[in-house]
């Protein structure tokens, strides 16, 4: 069983995303807390807890599935959306 601390959470994303807004930082930070993350590296907590927020409050997924698209298509779609945004939190914000 695997839980992260929370100030340990806070500075990865910080240190890998230091575009990430404070907001954004304390909602992942929360929702990683939850989870046991057996087998899986900081990083990927990180990571996965990313995509799957940002997939599921910022595109259209949900609609995608629910018109009738497999999972596999609705998240190729829109992958680059996450993707486009998750680089832009890879670079320092001034």
């Amino acid at each position: 069983m695997t839980k992260f601390a929370e100030a340990a959470i806070e500075k990865h994303i910080r240190r890998k995303h230091p575009g990430c807004p404070d907001f954004a930082v304390a909602f992942f930070v929360a929702e990683i807390r939850k989870k046991d993350w057996k087998g899986a590296s900081l990083g990927m907590a990180v990571g996965i807890t990313m995509q799957n927020v940002l997939r599921h409050t910022m595109t259209d997924y949900d609609q995608l599935l629910l018109v009738g698209l497999d999972r596999a298509e609705a998240r190729r779609r829109v992958q680059p959306k996450i993707s486009a945004l998750i680089a832009t939190w890879k670079k320092r914000s001034y």
